[in-house]
């Protein structure tokens, strides 16, 4: 994916003012699904509390969760 497509992607992010917050958000999104930084450094990084980091990800539709895939499951047949 080149940076053009990254910066197309940014703009359509409605929630945060500047493109420059709007391409960190994404960076940070997809560090923290693929679980390179925790959910608290990634609030930090976006500069926001934990929960209002937590309400923009639900606003914007990414699921995360704190547990491994296997914890979900065993919660499930639990």
């Amino acid at each position: 994916m080149g940076t053009t497509s990254l910066r197309e992607i940014a703009d359509d992010l409605p929630l945060l003012k500047s493109s420059e917050e709007r391409e960190k958000l994404l960076g940070v999104v997809g560090a923290l699904v693929l679980r390179r930084v925790s959910l608290d450094k990634a609030s930090e990084i976006m500069g926001m509390r934990r929960e209002a980091f937590l309400g923009l990800l639900e606003a914007l539709g990414v699921e995360y969760s704190y547990l491994e895939e296997e914890d979900v499951e065993a919660e499930r047949a639990w």
